[in-house]
């Protein structure tokens, strides 16, 4: 069964709402408690990050990723899209809707919800949407496979999933990309009373793995390794891989999912369609992706910046991009992956 557009704006609390860390009433004592015991960061976006389970969160997201942690319950049939924080997010649930839903939505057609939703309005974050704010959501209107999306680091997973073997599609991106990518995107939700990030900082905090839900390299080993193991449940995935050959990619994405693409649909052209439908020209050019706002408060034009691959050859200094190979060269070491 394909999976529906869903509307979920009522449990959503205005992001402007947390963009001063004095607003203590959206805090549960729970996480009250936690904060006072862990380690606290500079942010990017807010002035504090808060190290759980080895990773840095806002307040925002450590409230969600515990609430999502205590209440969510998977199922077998779930299908959960993981990447790094500006890794082509954007692009892989755009890729991953149209894909299990094109029996009931074709490519081509002008109602396709693509076309008049954002995707991370159709493929819900778990920690920044559904159990954003302590809520506990109604998966009523859900149907089978339910699509999910998350930035949670492999060893912070619900456990459901983790005992479900659901199918997990983790996306990364090169660090250097997703260093810049990062620190353009989080000076768009930076409040006007703080100062815009330089890059210079953003760097330092990067390199020391205090980014959101960094650090990076921790975080991309944990699913990495995790596919090794369990290649049947995690279809690990790099965005420059994709950019250089989608058509490969994407039919891997749609067997991985239980989609495959048939002798006739790719003899229709089915597949072509596709990914003009998910490209970054077509989704960025769209009236709600120009103008219009997630029911968070975000943005939707904030989410489609360039999606070029080595754009940090624009931003980074020759020792700035000597310093990060290098921490990516000793964290990758013997692991078997390379960028």
């Amino acid at each position: 069964m394909a999976t529906s557009p869903i509307s979920l704006a009522s449990v959503h609390v205005p992001l402007s709402r947390y963009l001063h860390e004095d607003q203590e009433e959206l805090i549960t004592p729970e996480c009250k408690d936690l904060m006072s015991s862990l380690s606290r960061g500079k942010g990017w976006v807010l002035i504090h990050l808060y190290q759980y389970q080895g990773f840095w969160h806002t307040t925002r997201q450590l409230q969600g990723v515990l609430a999502c942690q205590k209440m969510f319950q998977a199922q077998a049939t779930d299908l959960i899209l993981v990447s790094t924080p500006k890794s082509g997010t954007t692009w892989l649930k755009a890729m991953a809707f149209a894909i299990v839903n094109r029996n009931r939505y074709f490519c081509y057609d002008d109602h396709h919800p693509l076309l008049t939703n954002n995707p991370h309005e159709l493929v819900p974050f778990l920690e920044l949407k559904l159990y954003v704010d302590n809520n506990v959501p109604d998966f009523t209107n859900f149907v089978h496979p339910r699509l999910f999306s998350t930035h949670i680091p492999h060893i912070s997973l619900p456990e459901s999933i983790k005992d479900l073997k659901c199918k997990i599609v983790y996306l990364c991106r090169n660090p250097k990309d997703t260093l810049v990518s990062l620190w353009h995107f989080t000076n768009k939700l930076r409040p006007k009373t703080l100062e815009p990030l330089q890059i210079e900082e953003a760097f330092e905090r990067f390199c020391g793995g205090v980014s959101l839900y960094g650090p990076f390299w921790d975080h991309v080993l944990g699913y990495w390794k995790e596919s090794l193991q369990r290649p049947q449940s995690i279809l690990f995935l790099k965005y420059e891989d994709i950019r250089d050959a989608p058509k490969v990619h994407l039919r891997k994405l749609a067997e991985f999912l239980g989609y495959p693409f048939s002798l006739e649909e790719e003899k229709e052209g089915v597949v072509e369609e596709l990914l003009k439908l998910c490209s970054f020209d077509n989704l960025s050019n769209l009236e709600v992706n120009k103008v219009g706002k997630l029911s968070s408060g975000e943005e939707c034009s904030s989410f489609f910046r360039k999606g070029e691959v080595g754009d940090w050859t624009h931003y980074l200094t020759s020792e700035m991009i000597e310093q990060l190979d290098m921490i990516t060269t000793k964290m990758f070491k013997g692991s078997g992956l390379e960028f």
